[in-house]
């Protein structure tokens, strides 16, 4: 159980330094102060694509991610290869590749680019 309490400890050490502008969260009008320093939980659940309570009970050592959820979350923190592998490291997966990009960002920059070269 340690491990996943480790796990949760490194979510929130990661979510607290990312800004909301940096991840394309504009502050509200008019501007509130917020109780949190970086992402609020529902922030970072609603850009990794997982639900708001999946990521509480993460945080609180509760539960363990899959793979997938793990490779989510590196994305939306903006997590660099060190901090993936310490996240995969933690929760016993191997990190032998980078940060996975995300499908949807590649999958159309390349199709415009081989339909131009033909």
């Amino acid at each position: 159980m340690r491990t996943n309490d480790d796990f949760g400890a490194a979510l929130r050490e990661y979510r607290a330094r990312l800004k909301p502008e940096t991840v394309g969260i504009r502050p509200p009008t008019p501007p509130t102060t917020r109780r949190v320093p970086g992402l609020r939980r529902d922030e970072l659940a609603r850009l990794a694509g997982v639900s708001e309570e999946h990521l509480k009970r993460l945080e609180q050592g509760r539960r363990r991610p899959s793979r997938a959820v793990v490779d989510s979350l590196a994305r939306a923190l903006r997590l660099d290869h060190a901090e993936y592998a310490r996240l995969c490291l933690l929760v016993g997966f191997t990190a032998s590749e980078p940060v996975p990009a995300a499908a949807p960002a590649t999958a159309p920059a390349t199709a415009p680019a081989s339909a131009s070269a033909e």
